[in-house]
């Protein structure tokens, strides 16, 4: 592997964890969207930055890109606060405007330097090698690297200074502003951020694949856990695991590695999506079948309940009065057995005592429909739940 390899996935990994960290907040404080509305946002001020300085390397692209940011957030803030637009579409209305104005920038003013539209959007980690910083005549490494690390360091010391604010701003604003932490001042600390990130990331690899890295990783951490620090580690795992097998995937297809890099995090996504023990598609099915066969069970035992005559307790009742498949039938049946609700004798089914006082609580719960004794009692009564 070559020095150039280990340097950009060096790169794409910072990025990856740079991009995580002010993610996980977005996602959780419900605006993914506004990452995007940065990262194009931003254009104009990159733009004039290089028109005063002539210099892409040059700071101010980065101060005034950040401060392009934060007018995006707060022009979308004001028109959403006049009750007339909801947050997505006040973002659909104030991007455009202000990356169509950089565009308009870059086309009349800088078609000769290399500042241009594909390299804004798409990005080129493959470059990044060969743009490299000289310290003194001494080869430091890539520019890319350096600016990336250093925005990653302040991302992580505002993070460590400010986490517990950002928590209780995040989950509860009110209790945070009755605290004295000002929920504004957080959020807009948290744009700025975003912000400086989106930029200091955008000639590496693109605005698609800031957007990617900021939302995706967080995205899939999200439905693994509920726990605040376990989603910002898995978010910096699943980028950094998606920015290094992208890569791989870029070299064995020679694809683009933006691209692959993408890709990745959007599989890793739908595996997740899928799979994730609580919140995942398949756990969420299995719960509702789980759920409507003990629905099923508790009206098949309030029925034995309700009726002593031996024709409306016989085992084919289910199929031939409650209209039941065979299947359903056997799964109900074998589940109160299990449970030891039921005993079943020439066919006739009755309650046993267990299934008695069951049965009891639950009238009870359909009474006074308090919630929180349901699960309480299929706790104490449900040896074998499905």
């Amino acid at each position: 592997m070559s020095s150039a390899q280990i340097e950009i996935q060096l790169i794409a990994s910072l990025v990856a964890v740079a991009c995580a960290i002010p993610g996980t907040f977005l996602v959780l404080r419900k605006m993914a969207m506004i990452s995007d509305a940065i990262s194009h946002s931003i254009l104009p001020g990159i733009v004039i930055g290089f028109f005063i300085t002539q210099d892409l390397n040059s700071p101010l692209l980065i101060l005034l890109a950040a401060l392009t940011g934060i007018i995006t957030v707060i022009l979308v803030e004001y028109i959403q606060k006049t009750g007339l637009v909801k947050e997505d579409t006040a973002i659909g209305l104030v991007f455009p405007v202000l990356f169509s104005i950089g565009v308009i920038l870059i086309a009349k003013n800088a078609n000769d330097v290399h500042l241009d539209v594909d390299a804004v959007l798409l990005g080129e980690l493959a470059f990044a090698p060969f743009d490299r910083l000289f310290i003194a005549g001494v080869d430091v490494g890539p520019k890319s690297l350096w600016i990336i690390g250093c925005i990653l360091l302040i991302t992580f010391g505002l993070l460590f200074a400010f986490f517990k604010e950002l928590k209780l701003s995040t989950f509860d604003a009110g209790l945070s502003a009755s605290l004295g932490f000002s929920p504004a001042v957080l959020h807009y600390g948290l744009m700025t951020v975003s912000s400086v990130t989106t930029v200091g990331a955008f000639d590496a690899v693109g605005a698609i694949l800031v957007v990617a890295l900021m939302i995706a990783p967080a995205a899939t951490a999200y439905l693994l856990t509920t726990n605040l620090k376990r989603m910002l580690a898995y978010a910096i795992c699943f980028g950094v695991f998606s920015a290094i097998s992208g890569y791989w995937v870029a070299h064995w297809l020679d694809a683009s590695i933006a691209g692959s890099i993408t890709t990745m995090l959007g599989l890793l996504f739908l595996i997740v999506y899928l799979f994730a023990p609580n919140k995942g598609v398949i756990a969420v099915l299995y719960r509702e079948k789980q759920q409507r066969t003990e629905v099923s069970l508790l009206t098949f035992l309030l029925h034995l309940r309700n009726h002593n005559e031996e024709e409306e307790r016989h085992v084919n009742h289910l199929n031939e009065h409650i209209n039941w498949q065979k299947v359903r039938s056997k799964t109900v049946l074998d589940l109160a057995l299990k449970n030891n609700m039921i005993l079943i004798n020439n066919d006739i089914v009755s309650l046993t005592k267990k299934g008695t006082d069951f049965t009891s609580q639950a009238i009870d719960y359909i009474i006074t429909n308090e919630d929180s004794k349901i699960e309480h009692m299929k706790d104490d009564f449900f040896l074998f739940r499905g």
